[in-house]
């Protein structure tokens, strides 16, 4: 799983630095003391702390605490949820691609206009409500075909149905 640019892009984004992975490998190996992990890694234990924290917020992580009956300390035990890993890619690119297709009809269904200028770009009610004059400068709002950014949105789609079957398959084995 780690292996994957995408988990670890997504995964990068909540730790932050690519230097924490080891943690998360070591929740993988099921050693789940923040303790032990530390040790292991090397990395100070107020920092793996801190991304254990992280990764729980996410909703990635969950602990189980135990007080010491001497000590009275309680020591965390940690474990990775894998499937909240799953989860959360799924509805990320299940929403990216919605929203484009959403931006995409919006797009085909409509005509717009633009300031000579460039200060605007505006369907053609709003370009009607505003006698296709700009408010900002005073210039024409005209015609301005959107072939390109129909195409730009469709490319975005792909890309993102695409990621979005790769994050499946890689979870369905």
């Amino acid at each position: 799983m780690l292996k994957n640019r995408i988990v670890l892009e997504y995964l990068n984004g909540i730790i932050e630095d690519e230097d924490n992975i080891p943690i998360i490998e070591c929740l993988l190996e099921d050693m789940n003391s923040d303790e032990k992990i530390a040790e292991k890694t090397n990395i100070k234990l107020n920092i793996v702390r801190r991304i254990l924290y992280r990764l729980y917020d996410s909703g990635l992580t969950t602990y189980k605490r135990n007080k010491d009956p001497e000590t009275q300390w309680y020591t965390y035990f940690w474990k990775f949820d894998t499937d909240s890993v799953y989860l959360n890619l799924n509805e990320k690119y299940e929403m990216y691609v919605s929203r484009l297709e959403a931006l995409l009809k919006f797009e085909e269904d409509n005509m717009f206009f633009a300031c000579e200028n460039g200060h605007m770009r505006v369907d053609y009610n709003r370009a009607a409500d505003l006698e296709f004059i700009c408010p900002d400068c005073g210039n024409k709002i005209v015609f301005k075909g959107n072939e390109e950014r129909i195409s730009d949105i469709k490319r975005e789609i792909k890309k993102y149905k695409k990621i979005h079957k790769e994050v499946n398959n890689l979870f369905s084995n």
